[in-house]
């Protein structure tokens, strides 16, 4: 009779993890929101640490490389120590590192703590993306993009959210006032532990799913690596040139139609808007009709609109960006989804994998872009870039994924 009833218990987990499970998607979601908030924080301030500290541009760039390179860095190793030794509390831990580094940075005295506090940051935030879109992926059931989508989308509306923060309360009330910002790390821990306490329980049944979808694999290592070559590619073009948009929009559009900061602001907007919109329909899409037809879409159906961007006058540059960005950004969970069924039992490697590499490319994207702005016109820059969705082509080389049905 007790056998039964462990049966019949052990079968329920089962049903329960093979279903979507929304309750952790959300709390996934609203933990990367409140991740993606402190992290956009960080430039936000930079007016005030260099006041602070009278810094220069160059110390500027070191806060920077050191806040990206201790995001993007450690992002695959985490990834993949996980993958061998999961560790339920693990977002919880990462969160707080991102806690005493926001308390740090309210109250240190010198440059080289300010490093040291972004750095720490950085390490929270490195720990939680490759960890908390695993947990996407267990909680996904069979709408693996719907999961990455409602993810990702929680992450948009933190870097929006950062920028706000900065300008209504540290700009205002100084940077001791970044220590009231830990209250948003701190409810981050309270919902990551609770996510902790669901991941112990369900992992040993997902274990189990992601065994059997390893056995039903029979892509040769070659495919795979060429497969996940192309995918990177993919990231690097895709980032690259949001990278050109997020960075020097606001510049573009006041330079070539002599347009307010304000307006300017206004375009930006409506990039970052259509950001978010496609984000959200991209990966249940990639759901219904396959992976790798919203790739080609999404990469290589952008550069019709990039090509004209750079020759279109203001009303249709407002159409066209709006346009670019809602397919654009349906790419990246559809890619992340595609690269996680590639690699079955590595989840955690390629989610780390392909965040660091998306957070590396959208930082050397910015730098590159810029210099070649000061040597030529930031005009010249979007010409450059309207051809980077050209990659796309290379879409041809990746295999066609069994997928479950929705």
């Amino acid at each position: 009779m007790e056998h039964n009833k462990a049966g019949e218990v052990a079968l329920r987990m089962e049903k329960t993890t093979q279903n979507t499970v929304f309750s952790i998607l959300f709390a996934i979601s609203f933990s990367h929101l409140l991740n993606d908030t402190i992290q956009s924080i960080i430039p936000s301030i930079y007016p005030q640490l260099k006041e602070d500290f009278s810094l220069s541009f160059v110390q500027i760039g070191l806060i920077t490389l050191t806040f990206q390179l201790a995001a993007s860095f450690f992002q695959p190793l985490v990834g993949m120590y996980t993958d061998k030794k999961p560790q339920a509390f693990s977002l919880a831990i990462g969160m707080s590192f991102s806690f005493i580094g926001l308390i740090l940075l309210a109250f240190v005295g010198s440059f080289p703590w300010v490093l040291v506090s972004v750095g720490l940051i950085g390490v929270g935030s490195s720990v939680f993306h490759p960890e908390a879109s695993k947990v996407a992926y267990m909680a996904a059931g069979p709408r693996r993009g719907l999961a990455q989508s409602i993810f990702q989308v929680g992450g948009n509306g933190g870097s929006a959210l950062g920028p706000l923060i900065a300008a209504f309360v540290i700009l205002p009330f100084g940077r001791h006032s970044i220590s009231w910002l830990s209250l948003i790390a701190l409810l981050a821990i309270v919902v990551l532990w609770r996510v902790g306490l669901w991941y112990s329980a369900n992992y040993l049944n997902i274990y189990k799913r992601t065994k059997r979808e390893i056995i039903q694999q029979h892509l040769s290592k070659s495919k795979i690596v060429l497969s996940i070559v192309v995918l990177l590619l993919l990231i690097f073009s895709k980032f690259f040139y949001m990278a050109g948009i997020s960075s020097y929009f606001t510049f573009y559009v006041m330079d070539k139609f002599g347009v307010s900061v304000q307006q300017s602001q206004l375009y930006l907007f409506i990039f970052l808007f259509s950001v978010a919109l496609g984000t959200l329909f991209g990966g249940p899409l990639g759901d219904r009709i396959g992976r790798k037809y919203v790739i080609w879409a999404s990469i290589l159906g952008v550069a019709p609109f990039s090509l004209i961007l750079p020759y279109a006058n203001l009303m249709w540059t407002g159409i066209l960006i709006f346009i670019i960005g809602l397919i654009l950004s349906s790419a990246f969970p559809t890619i992340l989804v595609y690269a996680q069924e590639l690699l079955p039992g590595n989840v955690g490697m390629v989610s780390g994998l392909f965040y660091g590499f998306a957070f590396g490319m959208g930082g050397v994207g910015s730098a590159l872009l810029g210099e070649l702005a000061d040597h030529t016109s930031i005009e010249y820059v979007y010409k450059v870039c309207s051809f980077l969705p050209l990659i796309g082509l290379l879409t041809v080389f990746l295999p066609n994924l069994k997928q479950q049905k929705v």
